[in-house]
Order: structure tokens, then sequence, then C-alpha cells
């Protein structure tokens, strides 16, 4: 298949140093499977600051159209000065992505809210990937980090969030659960060249019980089948409090888990008060939908 015929992979960045280490893990996915990626930047002509101007007060007719068509036109000129910066933006991170080797990299810019517009988008995307955090250390206008959840539940596609900083995955942890999600996720892995040759540590925590002992190992043997390195572990415990000591005692570059509602452990990334540790790190997470 070619290139051009392929799913892509989705980079949502929005103005913040977020969208480098965004650009930066993308690149790795689309350059180890080989897949176009796009760089998608969302304006939200709402958001964008209107004029300090005082126009308050009592004017007359002729005024009055006078101050429409003067803020019609400062409303035209900040759309313009956003679409350019956001040209510029865009611009620099594909030459970032190009330079790292990823295959095929486009640029786009849309209006809109971020959610609605990336349900819209995700036909012909196999990954998407946006930051996690960027609310926590950036004040932006556009910041993705607070609205990860809203957006996991709103598309159906695979969603690596991922923190500050870039470092190669070279560890990556399957936190299975035996849920319908996780099963699905095991398959994708196991037909996707994304983390080949990556040794996975498969983890199973939480209430143990034969049915999930049956159905790690038939995870083990659908990666196995498929070339991969697995290290499976059946350890019961509070599924968080294991999760998050596992990724820190293993030195994990990345966590495979299910995402939310779809997901006893949906706390894991948001709201949880036992996994402080792992919210804390900067290790990227690929939520399975």
């Amino acid at each position: 298949m070619a290139i051009s015929d392929q799913e892509k992979i989705l980079a949502c960045v929005d103005q913040s140093h977020f969208a480098d280490y965004v650009t930066d893990y993308a690149a790795w996915a689309a350059r180890r499977i080989q897949a176009p990626m796009e760089l998608l930047h969302i304006i939200d002509i709402h958001q964008t600051p209107p004029s300090g101007e005082d126009h308050s007060g009592t004017i007359g007719i002729d005024a009055q159209e006078q101050l429409l068509t003067k803020l019609s036109s400062e409303d035209e000129a900040r759309t313009r000065a956003a679409r350019e910066a956001g040209r510029l933006f865009l611009n620099r991170l594909r030459e970032r992505a190009s330079a790292v080797g990823a295959p095929q990299v486009d640029i786009r810019q849309r209006y809109g809210q971020l959610v609605e517009t990336l349900h819209e988008q995700e036909d012909g995307v196999q990954l998407m990937v946006l930051g996690r955090r960027g609310e926590s250390a950036e004040a932006t206008l556009r910041d993705l980090g607070r609205n990860v959840e809203s957006v996991v539940r709103a598309v159906n596609k695979p969603i690596l969030t991922v923190t500050e900083g870039f470092r190669e995955p070279q560890r990556i942890m399957f936190a299975f659960d035996g849920s319908a999600v996780t099963r699905r996720g095991v398959e994708m892995i196991a037909g996707s060249a994304l983390f080949r040759d990556l040794p996975i540590l498969l983890l199973m925590s939480g209430k143990v019980n034969p049915d999930g002992s049956k159905k790690l190992d038939w995870a083990e043997k659908t990666l196995t089948d498929a070339g991969y390195s697995v290290d499976k572990r059946l350890q019961p415990g509070d599924a968080e409090v294991v999760i998050a000591k596992t990724v820190t005692d293993e030195s994990i570059d990345l966590l495979i888990m299910g995402a939310f509602s779809h997901s006893p452990l949906r706390t894991l990334l948001f709201g949880s008060k036992t996994a402080d540790l792992l919210r804390s790190s900067s290790i990227p997470t690929l939520l399975l939908g």
C-alpha cells in the first residue's frame, strides 16, 4: 500500500512549547509504521483577545456604524494574524518532523472547537497524538491538556497523550485488564509495526480470577505469535497503585491502557488520588478507545 493511501497519524498541536513534543512522538510513530503524518492546528477565533479599547458610552447612529465597521475590520485583522501565525508555527513543526525521518508530513489549520473538530477528522486516522498537560505548565488560549478526557470520550481512535520532553520509547507496558477494549488493543498491537522489536511488559493487576488468568495467557500468546518479546505478570492488588509503582520500578517509557469509561482504570490519568506518582511522571500513554 502506498504511503498516501494509508491511514495517517494526526498530531493535534497548539501554540505552546508542548507542540514540539507532540510533533516528536507523532514523527516517531509515523517513522516506525511508515505512515503519513498530519499536523493539525485548530483556531478558536472566539477566543482571540479583543481590543483593549473602551467602546462604552452613548454614541450616535453614524458613530455606531463607524464603530461596527472598525470592530469588523479589527476582527478580520486578528483572524488574518492568527492564520498567518499558525502557518508559520506549522511550517516549523513540519520541518522538525521531516528532520527526524517522518516520511510524509502535511499541515492543516481549521477553525472550530477542539473536540468537535477531532471527531469530524477521525476518519482516515489510525492514531491521534496530543498533549496531556498544557494547562499545568503554560497558559495558552488553545490549551489541549484540559480537553484530553473530552477528546478521548468523543473519538474512537487510539490516542497517544504526551507530556513534556521526548524520549524514544524502549520499554513498553500494557495495563491489560481483560476487557474487550484491551483485547482489541492486543490484536491491534500484534498487527502493527508501532512497537515491533520492543519488549512489552504485559501486566494484569487488581482482583485476580481464573478467567482473568486465561485472558492474560491469550494476550501473551497473541503478542508472542506476532513476534513480540513479552514479560507477563499477574499481580494482585490495587490496580492503580500496582501500575504506577511498576512504571517507576521498571523504567517504563510508554504505557498502554483502556480509556476512561471503557475501563476500570479510567482514573489513572485524571482525578485519581492513588496514582499521583504516575500522573506526575512524563511518561506518554496510549489510550485505547
